[in-house]
């Protein structure tokens, strides 16, 4: 069933994976979209969707929009790469929840990295280089690796090797709450259309 309580992560999902591609290729990118991404991995207890991403539906317009304008045209490489993160991610989620050694790990860096976050801020580079780590540590040990494209003297700096493994954290976090609200990998495959309805019903009371 497609409705706006699976669309906000789905579109949070589409939003990490074009920050990462943007990050990949430019070395830049929207930071209150990065900001978004990297707040809603430290937001752990929540009683809505939306207080994952700051109560705001607007902090996810990024993500609305791509959803559109990717099911609405021909893929360029850029779309297929970041359809390809977000695939990548949903079948890894289903190897992570049968590792129960590696959620674990994962649940316990995410509380580090809120410890940390509270002495800095949710986005200062030391919790983000945490995050990194975390994913590396568990998510970057599940088969296959999730190979990311780019410019290779882009990719090999740190501070955007850091972001973008911290952005894959994010993903697998909006991922596991899609899920969770009833999405599947079929919804991305034969639903594209109630998927699209839905993100334009969201946008137009977003204008």
């Amino acid at each position: 069933m497609i409705s706006s309580e699976n669309i906000i992560p789905l579109a949070a999902m589409f939003q990490a994976g074009y920050l990462i591609n943007d990050i990949a290729y430019n070395g830049t990118t929207d930071q209150a979209a990065f900001d978004t991404c990297i707040k809603s991995i430290l937001v752990t207890d929540a009683d809505t969707i939306l207080n994952v991403y700051g109560d705001n539906i607007q902090n996810l317009k990024v993500g609305l929009d791509l959803i559109a304008q990717m099911f609405n045209k021909e893929n360029k490489q850029r779309d297929m790469d970041i359809a390809r993160y977000v695939l990548a991610v949903v079948h890894l989620e289903k190897k992570l929840r049968k590792n129960q050694a590696i959620e674990n790990k994962l649940s316990t860096g995410i509380v580090r990295a809120q410890n940390q976050a509270e002495i800095f801020s949710p986005t200062h580079e030391n919790v983000i280089a945490n995050l990194a780590d975390v994913y590396a540590e568990t998510i970057s040990t599940i088969q296959p690796k999730i190979m990311v494209s780019g410019e290779p003297i882009i990719l090999n700096d740190p501070t955007n090797a850091n972001k973008i493994r911290a952005l894959l954290l994010a993903l697998m976090r909006s991922t596991v709450m899609w899920l969770q609200k009833g999405g599947s990998r079929w919804d991305l495959i034969l639903r594209r259309n109630k998927i699209i309805d839905e993100a334009k019903h969201i946008q137009y009371r977003l204008d």
